[in-house]
């Protein structure tokens, strides 16, 4: 039986992540979807009226849809779903996870990791994160769970842009940016979006294809050169087309995302070391990173990738015969110390 693909769904509160969810399970799309609404650690209004004899209840859909809610663990919720499909008692495709407003996805997605039964049944596809631009930046300034939800995400996605203007959308934007270069942008109509951009992203595929946004990577590399060269002052390198609208000086948000690269190789025993120290210590605090990575010893692109404590790597194709072997790797976090890592990671160069 091939692996399910699941999709975590999670963002701010009124961001249209029902709207998105009624249209996943209403549409006639073909697909048999099954969608989890993980409630856990929030106290829910319908606890009282629903009081229920089974732990979850599944509800069938009349297009094939699943719909299942649990107050217990996803973990049996997850394998309980898989073992009634293995017995041919339930027929979906895929899984949506729907987290609530204020979870954070990260212990969600290292369910699919940690867990040898979860990982031989499912696939983690991807992490979509839907943001409400009317109330964006209010929610990025007080909640840091939202602004993890943005650190996590594969895909953003932001409704209502129609409430604001055409400017605080792109200030937003320009935040998101920031906090996660590596997660495309869609300004969409309160949570309609069409499936073929909800589903099958591959956002934790090991793939050659290093997702950072390549406006993020010049404006970064302009920023690199110019200490590299000289001391500018501020204002020159302001001038930049990007920093004009004051948009870094607005918000210091704690997710923030930086840019290791080299074209020397990483000695693999170093940097396996050094990763797996920087772990320890900041695993928590380390949403999602990722990279393409040139080491020594092998022919091959090395993709590397994590969450929080959890690291994976995988070797990719040969590196091609015109192509420079270079390293580039993204990290996103909350206060992550950058010039440790970026010191450690040189230091991890043979």
């Amino acid at each position: 039986m091939s692996l399910i693909p699941a999709t975590i769904l999670t963002g701010f509160l009124g961001s249209g992540k029902t709207t998105l969810l009624k249209r996943v399970l209403a549409e006639a799309h073909g697909q048999k979807i099954a969608i989890i609404e993980n409630e856990f650690g929030e106290e829910n209004i319908d606890n009282d009226i629903l009081v229920t004899d089974s732990k979850e209840q599944i509800i069938q859909m009349s297009n094939g849809c699943i719909c299942c809610t649990i107050r217990e663990d996803l973990r049996e919720a997850l394998q309980l779903l898989a073992a009634k499909k293995r017995q041919g008692l339930l027929d979906f495709d895929r899984v949506v996870i729907e987290t609530t407003g204020l979870a954070d996805p990260g212990p969600v997605a290292q369910t699919f990791f940690m867990d040898d039964e979860i990982a031989e049944s499912y696939l983690l596809d991807s992490i979509l994160t839907l943001v409400d631009a009317k109330h964006a930046n209010q929610q990025l300034d007080d909640r840091q769970e939202a602004r993890r939800q943005v650190g996590f995400a594969d895909q953003i996605f932001i409704s209502k842009t129609d409430l604001v203007s055409a400017e605080e959308t792109e200030d937003l934007m320009h935040r998101l940016k920031h906090m996660n270069p590596r997660a495309p942008q869609k300004a969409v109509h309160f949570g309609e979006v069409a499936l073929s951009e909800v589903f099958d992203l591959r956002g934790f595929n090991l793939n050659t294809k290093l997702d950072i946004d390549p406006d993020f990577l010049k404006e970064e590399e302009h920023a690199g050169h110019d200490h590299a060269h000289h001391d500018h002052d501020h204002g020159e390198h302001c001038d930049h087309p990007s920093h004009q609208h004051g948009h870094h000086h607005a918000h210091d948000d704690d997710v923030k995302s930086f840019v290791f690269r080299s074209d020397r190789a990483f000695d693999p025993a170093k940097l396996e070391d050094f990763l797996g120290a920087v772990v320890n210590i900041y695993g928590p605090r380390m949403l999602r990173y990722k990279g393409v990575l040139y080491m020594q010893g092998t022919e091959r692109k090395v993709i590397f990738q994590g969450v929080h404590q959890l690291m994976g790597s995988d070797l990719g194709p040969a590196w091609g015969k015109d192509e420079k072997p270079c390293s580039k790797m993204v990290f996103i976090g909350i206060d992550l110390p950058k010039d440790i890592f970026l010191q450690g990671m040189a230091q991890s160069l043979v």
